[in-house]
């Protein structure tokens, strides 16, 4: 759905549809940064007791890390890569082990599990945020 979103934007991809908004780009950008903040968070929790799971600055991230990002296929190599690995860790660590918990500096108590799970909802939220910053910018 990335490679798509990526194919469809045309020259669209990297436009803000208003100053403080996100481009389509950037939701990309961001969702490649959660898949790799995850994927430290999981091993974390699956291997330490009761780690600290320190959260980020989304907006920090995007303006510092992306703010001039042009390396699309770079960044869904990256996303499919670590994704895999995650998917992968998540397979074959057993039902009981899921159930871990690190201790999220804003939200507290958080398990593997949830962890895995809120992602998904992470990437499905920016998705569509990304599809409304293009639909924004061709009027529709």
């Amino acid at each position: 759905m990335l490679r798509q979103l990526v194919s469809e934007a045309g020259p669209h991809l990297s436009l803000r549809p208003e100053p403080a908004e996100w481009s389509a780009l950037e939701c990309l950008a961001h969702i490649v940064d959660a898949e790799i903040v995850s994927s430290g968070r999981y091993r974390y929790v699956l291997a330490q007791d009761e780690p600290q799971i320190i959260g980020y600055d989304q907006d920090l991230w995007v303006d510092r890390l992306h703010a001039e990002e042009t390396d699309t296929d770079g960044l869904l190599d990256l996303f499919d890569a670590l994704r895999l690995a995650n998917v992968t860790l998540w397979q074959r660590t057993p039902t009981e082990l899921r159930q871990r918990v690190g201790m999220h500096t804003e939200r507290g108590p958080e398990s593997y599990d949830l962890s895995f799970r809120m992602l998904a909802g992470h990437d499905r939220f920016h998705l569509a945020q990304a599809r409304r910053a293009l639909e924004a910018l061709r009027g529709n």
